[in-house]
């Protein structure tokens, strides 16, 4: 009796992990996802910063010069 109550343990606990190895695996599947769609975003941004400080700075450059006249 004791024995098939710790193989039915056993079995339980080892679908029991299955379950948490799939959840584990479904979640970090999903994190990876989210990641790859992010990247283009940042490097969006990053160039947009990088043309607005190019603009700014041609602006500056305008001012100066208009300021010298």
């Amino acid at each position: 009796m004791i024995i098939r109550s710790t193989l039915g343990l056993l079995v339980c606990l080892g679908l029991g992990a299955c379950g948490v190895a799939d959840t584990a695996t479904s979640a970090a599947a999903v994190a990876d996802a989210r990641t790859r769609e992010i990247e283009p975003a940042r490097t969006a941004t990053v160039q947009v910063q990088q043309r607005l400080d190019a603009a700014n700075a041609t602006a500056m450059a305008r001012l100066k010069a208009a300021e010298a006249q």
